[in-house]
């Protein structure tokens, strides 16, 4: 299965370092068509990307790349999640074509936050069948059949409420410290003339940068 598609910030950056935000200025025009639609938004976590992969035989697990490296401590938790044959079972009785599940692996000494998310573990983003991105109810309808962690849902509106929602910053579900920042889409997926997601991402951190 192919790695998770690159996000767009929602603005461009400056092309120098620090490479701020341009604030105003759309990464892409799609983005200023379509800001005063009504957009979902789930919280970013602070961690590292990793994708499960059903082929219909047997599941296995990579981060972003094959070639990633996944600390022992996580790889550790990925195994007590997905391996074994009572989780192809699971997996064959839940699925019956190749799937992609995708997820954020988060625990100590992954990103500055890692240790703040209660141990290691795998949360779910999104999951890909074929062709097609599965909706949002969908996507927590198999992290409740599989018993895993979902990235949680945080705001909906236009892509002006969700930049002022996120500048402002806002706690993780996982404590008392602040979210990385959204993830977000149009409440009707789209692509692009491309065949790519409409998707964007904003990190609390860009803000203060500005």
């Amino acid at each position: 299965m192919k790695q998770y598609h690159k996000i767009k910030t929602i603005w461009k950056r400056e092309s120098e370092r620090p490479c701020n935000m341009i604030i105003g200025e759309y990464a892409i025009p799609e983005f200023e068509l379509l800001k005063d639609l009504q957009w979902k938004a789930t919280e970013k976590l602070d961690g590292m990307s990793i994708r499960v992969m059903w082929d219909g035989d047997k599941v296995e697990f990579r981060g972003k790349t094959d070639k990633a490296l996944i600390p022992t401590s996580l790889t550790s938790k990925l195994y007590e999640l997905f391996g074994g044959e009572a989780n192809e079972q699971l997996f064959e009785q839940t699925f019956d074509c190749p799937v992609c599940l995708y997820g954020e692996g988060v625990g100590k000494k992954i990103q500055k936050n890692g240790d703040k998310y209660g141990g290691d573990n795998f949360v779910l983003f999104d999951v890909k069948i074929g062709y097609y991105w599965l909706k949002r109810e969908d996507v927590e309808d198999i992290a409740k059949k599989l018993g895993l962690e979902v990235a949680p849902a945080v705001k909906e509106g236009t892509l002006d409420e969700l930049v002022n929602f996120c500048s402002k910053g806002f706690n993780s579900q996982w404590g008392d410290f602040l979210a990385e920042g959204i993830v977000a889409t149009p409440k009707l997926e789209l692509l692009d003339r491309r065949g790519e997601r409409i998707i964007i991402k904003l990190k609390y951190k860009d803000f203060k940068a500005n």
